[in-house]
């Protein structure tokens, strides 16, 4: 197609160029023989018509009003009048084209003699004067057509060449990020797509595309390690409620029923409990948060704190009003899982600060019991991991209430982690401060 438009294209310019090569050499051939006419009729004075111009390619002749030749150049001579019909009063100067049938073009000017010359010379009958030249072999043979579609052939044949190569150039980034796709699988989310340099459409496309790959592979990792860790869960407590009931129904006479009953209701509880905490944390990874609204730290640290009447005490202290972008519901988790947490390990109280430091939201709850030591730090945020003490203060519990709250954290583009601190377990909850919004401004949208 692209050859078929490129052909197309050129015929068109060639075409125009050959009509204005034309058009030049005839305006040129035009001027030369008016010219000579001209010089010729203004040489005829009071000593008589003179000679025609004697050179070897001008066609000059003399003619009356019959158009018959009256003398002529030694090019001209025995040749018919070189065109008709006889110049008119009203259109003296006339450029033509002739053709005979047989032979080339003849380009000449056709100039009518003065009057008072007619009257001097001929009593009054009007003569005229051609003055021509033989039009160019180039012009005459179609050569000059020849040559043009040749180079309109070869440049179409140059351009075709040259879009093909740009085009297989551009194309191959597209051809080996489709080949690299097709070996890519679920199975194996590892490998990426070539990306060129640069920053045009098909390297933005790799880039992309690499972004995509990056967040499946990610997705598809911890959702394997997600579902291997749930099913090591269940597989526990479901197999001890199989145990108990196949001995309940082996040893009818020896088991208590009612027994039986409870002990799998309360494995039943703790399997719906597992079940219930991965349904939301997959939620919070996953599901879209909607639109964020303004959440004051300080007052829901300070709400959440007042809802906890058991256990030790839990101190707020507000350092500075700061308000985040997020959703209240999640944050209020967060605050809540971390206060539950401190209260459990803690020995007297647990001391929650709210303020801002570099431009981030901080968030600081810190319990004085025995703290974390530094290998389990990170440990204590993955899936199911429950540390010796607290499946010690918490035989129920799950595992997934800190996992909860880093993915929480992660989702509002935040950080939780567990720092340094003289005694006890300072967990640090830092959320990026939205751009604009003053303490008061923030206040004034929450109290609407």
């Amino acid at each position: 197609m692209s050859a078929v438009l490129s052909l197309v294209f050129l015929t068109v310019i060639g075409f125009s160029l050959d009509i204005a090569i034309r058009n030049r050499i005839h305006d040129h051939l035009f001027m030369e023989t008016q010219r000579v006419a001209t010089d010729w009729i203004s040489s005829m004075g009071s000593g008589g018509v003179p000679e025609p111009p004697a050179t070897h390619k001008d066609l000059v002749q003399l003619v009356d009003s019959r158009n018959r030749v009256i003398t002529a150049s030694r090019a001209a001579r025995g040749l018919a009048a070189l065109t008709t019909p006889f110049p008119t009063d009203q259109d003296p100067l006339q450029y033509r084209i002739a053709c005979p049938d047989e032979g080339r073009c003849v380009v000449l000017t056709a100039v009518r003699v003065l009057p008072m010359q007619s009257r001097l010379f001929w009593d009054g009958e009007p003569h005229a004067v051609y003055a021509g030249r033989t039009e160019p072999g180039l012009l005459a043979s179609r050569r000059l057509e020849l040559f043009i579609g040749i180079g309109v052939l070869l440049m179409t044949a140059g351009w075709t060449w040259a879009s093909w190569r740009v085009a297989g150039r551009t194309l191959r980034p597209v051809r080996e990020i489709r080949e690299r796709v097709t070996e890519i699988s679920v199975r194996d989310l590892t490998l990426r797509v070539p990306q060129p340099s640069g920053r045009d459409e098909i390297a933005e496309l790799a880039r992309a595309s690499n972004h995509l790959l990056e967040h499946l592979d990610t997705s598809v990792r911890q959702q394997k390690h997600f579902a291997s860790m749930v099913s090591h869960e269940l597989r526990s407590p479901l197999a001890g409620l199989r145990t108990q009931l196949e001995e309940a129904l082996l040893y009818r006479e020896e088991t208590d029923p009612y027994e039986t009953i409870r002990t799998a209701v309360r494995t039943t509880e703790r399997c719906q409990a597992i079940i219930d905490e991965m349904l939301t944390v997959a939620r919070v990874r996953t599901a879209a948060t909607g639109e964020p609204e303004l959440v004051s730290l300080g007052a829901l640290a300070r709400e959440e704190a007042a809802a906890r009447t058991d256990g030790v005490p839990v101190h707020v202290e507000v350092e500075d009003e700061v308000t985040v972008l997020g959703n209240r519901v999640q944050l209020c988790g967060v605050l809540t899982n971390l206060m539950v947490n401190a209260q459990r390990h803690a020995c007297s109280r647990v001391d929650v600060t709210v303020g801002r430091a570099g431009g981030e939201a901080v968030v600081t709850v810190l319990d004085d019991g025995d703290g974390i030591a530094p290998e389990d730090r990170e440990r204590v945020f993955e899936p199911f991991v429950r540390l010796k003490e607290g499946r010690r203060r918490d035989p129920k519990g799950t595992g997934l209430g800190l996992a909860l709250c880093r993915v929480t954290a992660d989702t509002h583009h935040g950080t939780l982690r567990v720092e340094d601190s003289p005694r006890g377990a300072r967990f640090v909850l830092r959320l990026p401060l939205p751009a604009g919004v003053s303490p008061v401004g923030a206040g004034q949208a929450l109290s609407r």
